[in-house]
């Protein structure tokens, strides 16, 4: 497992997960996202995030991009 303020830069499926979003890891397991915009338009998608680990299984992202 990675460790708090590792850089993360990842591409998997963006999910809804309750009233945020998650990351679907394309390599297995999944990360929560801490969001600064609503990336409506990826949705279901496949992405990459580029953020920091900020607790075990979250991330601050800080850009979402189509994969």
């Amino acid at each position: 497992m990675n460790r708090i303020g590792t850089r993360i830069d990842e591409t998997g499926t963006l999910v809804r997960d309750g009233g945020g979003f998650a990351l679907r890891r394309d390599v297995g397991g999944r990360y929560q996202l801490d969001l600064h915009r609503v990336p409506v338009d990826e949705v279901e998608k496949r992405v990459r995030i580029v953020g920091t680990l900020v607790s075990e299984g979250l991330v601050d992202v800080d850009g979402v991009s189509i994969a």
